[in-house]
């Protein structure tokens, strides 16, 4: 069981983190919500909870919660930069089935 960040993802929540000026790392979720069934919470982590699950790659701490694990598990967290003002957090999800047409959200 694990969720993993490449090292370009990993340099970005370092940076983020930096400029943030705390935290411990990334916390990954999922939620109810559009029409596939689930969707993506990122967020910055300050803490680890319990019932948490920490996963560390290139020195950055991935916390997930338990409810949220089943759906995620395996996941590879990418950072992709195409241009200035297209960028951000790529995820690749072994675990979708399927996803709404917008790209919002996914089923497992």
């Amino acid at each position: 069981m694990a969720v993993t960040l490449t090292e370009s993802a990993s340099d970005r929540v370092k940076t983020m983190i930096e400029k943030r000026g705390h935290g411990i790392g990334l916390r990954v979720s999922t939620k109810v919500s559009g029409c596939a069934g689930f969707a993506y919470v990122v967020d910055y982590a300050d803490e680890v909870k319990a019932g948490d699950h920490v996963f560390e790659s290139f020195g950055t701490q991935v916390i997930v919660d338990d409810k949220s694990l089943a759906n995620i598990d395996g996941m590879e967290i990418d950072y992709v930069r195409e241009s200035l003002l297209n960028e951000g957090f790529d995820f690749k999800n072994p675990n979708v089935k399927d996803s709404c047409g917008c790209g919002e959200s996914f089923t497992v």
